[in-house]
C-alpha cells in the first residue's frame, strides 16, 4: 500500500528556456523547483482553473471597457468645448481692418507660443478640466 503522504518521483523533459525560467523563479522565491512545478501542474489540472482564468480575463476586459468609455466621454467633452469656444469666438470677434490685421498677424506667433507654454504648465501640474467640472458638479449638488 502506498503512503498518501509520500510523494512519487516524476521525470519530465522541459525546453531549455522553460527550465531556465523555472530555475530563476525558484531561486528568486527561495523555493525548490519541484515544489513550483508541482504547484503549477496542480493549478493547470484544477477543474476550476479555466473558470478562474476566464473570470480574470473578464474582469480585465471590464476594466478596459470602463476606461475606454471614460476616454470617449472625455474626448466628447473636449470636442464640444472646442466647438463652443470657436462658435463663441467667431460670433463675438469682428474682422479687423487691414492695417490692424497685419499687426495682429505679427503678434499671433508670440501669443501662440505663450498659449503653448501655459498649456504645457497646465498639463504638467494643475487639475484637469474634467476633474474641475466633476468637482464643481459634485459640490453644487451637495
Amino acid at each position: 500500500m502506498v503512503n498518501p503522504r509520500k510523494k512519487t518521483k516524476f521525470t519530465a523533459y522541459l525546453d531549455p528556456e522553460v527550465m531556465r525560467m523555472l530555475a530563476e523563479f525558484a531561486a528568486r522565491r527561495d523555493r525548490s523547483q519541484s515544489m513550483i512545478a508541482e504547484a503549477a501542474i496542480a493549478s493547470f489540472l484544477s477543474p476550476d482553473d479555466a473558470e478562474r482564468r476566464e473570470a480574470i480575463v473578464a474582469k480585465r476586459l471590464d476594466q478596459l471597457d470602463r476606461r475606454i468609455t471614460r476616454m470617449e466621454r472625455d474626448l466628447g467633452i473636449a470636442v464640444e468645448s472646442l466647438a463652443v469656444f470657436i462658435r463663441f469666438w467667431l460670433a463675438t470677434t469682428p474682422a479687423l481692418p487691414e492695417p490692424a490685421a497685419k499687426a495682429a498677424r505679427a503678434k499671433a506667433g508670440e501669443r501662440y507660443e505663450a498659449f503653448i507654454t501655459a498649456l504645457g504648465r497646465r498639463l504638467a501640474q494643475g487639475p484637469k478640466l474634467r476633474q474641475e467640472i466633476s468637482e464643481d458638479k459634485d459640490g453644487s449638488e451637495s
